[in-house]
């Protein structure tokens, strides 16, 4: 037990050197949150259309996505993703080939060629996102699943069973733009365009999409709403075009970007030029500007984030480095608090449509983001400056309003959303859009449920005799896996959600006997890898059950070994072998190091966090002293 503390005793040390090093002069902490090729290639394809003159990073973001291409040709969203992609191959092809560095007679692009068309060409792709960028610039027809949904779907009353409110607020800085597109059937071309009709297999529609169970229900309920609007068609639909526009408008932020995601940025330019915006309008060029200082550069290669990690980042290690005994008065700690303060939220946004009368207090994920606050990146930041709290006023103002806030986004089941409370109507999810039944609701999570619940419990001093505690306690336990796993939405997958929900019901006072925590942990013990670590595919979140990695990576390895510290009142030979096994993880450089453990949108959208690998081992392995170092 001596030997396994000093080398933990010594890591720690190491780590938390590292990251008080690599704090900004402002308090943050920047890292890059890498996201695949999706973004680095609609960047290219969206330069490329507007003709915006920047050739030094759009040959950076080709090098970049060449240099990612699998040896069958294809582009995968996570390294066991044996037989690619699909959508983002062609998202890959697309781009490289408008980029104009690449060309069809090239190899790897004619690898990439045979790969998409032995998978079905153009018309087989899901990806919503996929087909609505090669719609809207000219190559294929705009998809069934956006067409049939009109715009004045805006107009509808907040009582109606359907309205766009109902919708996430991810969802629908999305669709938005989608839907202005979609109604004006527009499309932007250039005459340097590449064309792709060679990728679609004349067998097939594009069209033909699979309609989900339900679909022709909520068309129903779509057309009973339209024959309640009033006044003409025209009218409405100017009105409709009009409350579409400005619903963009209203939600940019002062770098330009729509809702601070890039992704939903470069819809929104698209549908502000099918509203007849010029190009060089000053919206759209603050846009674009604000899109490309999302790039970040790591290990020689340029990417664009969706959205800057900032926030998340700076709460999470500012926490992690005072768990690993760096006191509050240490500079680090003071800048980073300061830093913190500065970004907390106090402006009236879309949260408060369904949580209205409470006063704004929560943080977002990214440093431009001052309109989406969120549940996790607010316990984040709380976490972090809850120290400073107990001994300014400033900083205790701030913590009661971020407090207050989280209680309030409780939803009516107990759980916890992560943007907006009581989104969580399943008619949405029938849309025919792949990734809908993620992307199309915002419903109470086990990751998120957990993690609040452990802040609560750990942080606020809050326990079962508070009601709301034990509504989320018992939505847990009633949304624990039948294996006694979670699943997690946010991070892969059920590792993820299992930690999140032991620690927050330990936390919380459960007794660490209790059958949920006693299954939970049996649960992560019965997939401990053979090394002593733990992993798990992208894949799990996809077929919903858990896939094994078959090899271990860092945070899935420090998130199986801080719930089973948290449960666990000795060290166990399992939890000591774990232990070594993350240290040495540190010390190596390979694909599992980067493997993608952050969730998107499963089967779409994966992050690969570069800041995990150092801040979810500090957290465990500083756990691991406090808990065991005494025995």
């Amino acid at each position: 037990m001596g030997k396994i503390l000093s080398t933990v005793d010594e890591e720690i040390g190491r780590l938390t050197a590292f990251l008080i090093e690599k704090q900004q002069q402002d308090g943050s902490w920047h890292f890059c949150f890498e996201n695949g090729i999706v973004i680095d290639a609609y960047v290219i394809i969206l330069f490329r259309v507007l003709n915006v003159q920047n050739e030094p990073l759009i040959r950076k973001l080709h090098d970049r996505i060449l240099d990612r291409q699998q040896q069958g040709g294809f582009w995968a969203l996570y390294p066991d993703e044996e037989e690619g992609n699909l959508s983002a191959t062609v998202e890959a092809y697309y781009g490289l080939l408008y980029s104009g560095y690449s060309v069809v007679t090239d190899e790897p692009i004619r690898r990439a060629k045979h790969y998409i068309r032995s998978k079905g060409g153009l018309g087989k792709v899901t990806s919503i996102l996929t087909k609505v960028i090669l719609a809207a610039t000219g190559q294929r027809k705009w998809p069934l699943s956006i067409t049939s949904i009109p715009l004045e779907v805006l107009l509808f009353p907040n009582y109606f069973p359907i309205n766009f409110f109902e919708f996430s607020g991810y969802s629908r800085v999305h669709l938005t733009p989608m839907l202005i597109m979609a109604d004006r059937r527009f499309s932007i071309t250039t005459a340097h365009a590449p064309d792709l009709s060679d990728l679609k297999d004349p067998r097939l529609d594009v069209d033909d999409e699979p309609l989900p169970r339900g679909y022709q229900e909520m068309q129903d309920d779509i057309q009973i709403g339209l024959s309640r609007l009033l006044g003409t068609p025209r009218y409405i639909h100017e009105a409709a075009s009009t409350k579409a526009e400005q619903f963009l408008l209203q939600r940019i932020e002062s770098d330009g970007t729509l809702y601070s995601y890039a992704s939903s940025t470069i819809l929104m330019i698209l549908a502000l030029l099918a509203m007849d915006y010029d190009q060089q309008h000053p919206i759209i060029t603050q846009a674009i500007q604000g899109t490309t200082a999302m790039q970040c550069r790591s290990e020689g290669k340029t990417t664009m984030q969706n959205s800057p990690s900032t926030v998340w980042d700076t709460a999470l290690i500012a926490y992690a480095l005072q768990e690993a005994g760096i006191a509050d008065e240490h500079v680090s700690i003071r800048r980073a608090g300061s830093y913190l303060l500065s970004r907390q939220q106090h402006k009236i946004a879309d949260w408060s449509i369904h949580n209205q009368n409470t006063v704004p207090g929560g943080w977002g994920f990214s440093e431009s983001n001052t309109i989406n606050p969120d549940v996790d990146d607010t316990t984040a930041a709380l976490r972090a400056i809850q120290s400073l709290s107990n001994t300014s006023p400033t900083y205790q103002e701030s913590w009661n309003r971020g407090l207050n806030w989280v209680l309030t986004m409780q939803n009516k089941d107990g759980g916890w959303p992560a943007f907006e409370k009581n989104t969580n109507k399943e008619m949405l999810t029938w849309l025919a859009i792949d990734g809908a039944k993620s992307a199309a609701i915002d419903p109470s999570e086990a990751d998120l449920t957990g993690r609040t619940l452990e802040y609560l419990g750990n942080f606020a001093g809050l326990d079962a005799r508070h009601e709301f505690i034990k509504r989320g306690r018992k939505w847990l336990i009633q949304h624990q896996e039948k294996d006694g796993s979670w699943y997690g939405r946010w991070g892969v997958c059920y590792i993820y959600g299992t930690w999140a929900a032991l620690t927050g019901l330990r936390a919380t006072g459960l007794p660490a006997s209790h059958e949920a925590l006693q299954k939970g942990a049996e649960w992560l013990l019965s997939i401990q890898n053979l090394d002593g670590g733990w992993g798990e595919s992208c894949q799990s979140d996809r077929l919903m059950r858990y896939v094994p990695l078959m090899e271990s990576t860092p945070s899935q390895t420090a998130w199986a070994l801080d719930a089973l510290i948290s449960v666990q009142q000795q060290a166990t030979p399992a939890v000591d072998q774990g232990i070594l096994r993350l240290i040495t993880s540190l010390h190596e450089d390979d694909w599992k190091s980067t493997y993608p453990t952050g969730a998107g949108l499963p089967g779409n959208f994966y992050s690969h966090y570069h800041s995990y690998r150092y801040i979810w081992p500090l957290l465990t392995l500083s756990h691991y002293r406090k808990k065991y170092e005494g025995s």
